[in-house]
């Protein structure tokens, strides 16, 4: 069982930058593949950004150049540094948990955190 809760959220005026964090909870945090999805208000959850149990990344085109994913095994930590934040960022952002492998789709993580709420401003 991984236990994950996020924090960081808030509001930001855009342009601006947000840091979001995803502790974990179980001894093998290191070999989970962690990944973030965002969902706004009446559209489905979408992948943002994944880092694998090798520390390879990989991110949504919306994203690229914008956010940077990263983990610290030894905290047992995930976090994805937001820069450049658009109005269109804005979502409740969860982080989630599936055995080793990067996918891009929701159904097959199998660990969620509660989310948090991200609001870029125009």
């Amino acid at each position: 069982q991984v236990q994950l809760v996020e924090s960081g959220g808030g509001l930001v005026q855009a342009g601006g930058s947000l840091r979001l964090s995803c502790a974990a909870s179980g001894r093998t945090f290191s070999r989970y593949a962690m990944g973030w999805f965002r969902q706004a208000p009446g559209k489905e959850r979408e992948f943002v950004a994944a880092i694998n149990w090798q520390s390879s990344t990989y991110y949504a085109d919306s994203v690229k150049g914008r956010f940077i994913v990263s983990r610290d095994n030894a905290k047992n930590t995930v976090a994805l540094q937001m820069n450049s934040l658009k109005p269109e960022d804005t979502a409740v952002y969860y982080c989630a948990a599936r055995w080793q492998v990067v996918t891009f789709t929701p159904a097959e993580y199998n660990y969620w955190g509660q989310g948090t709420q991200v609001t870029a401003s125009s």
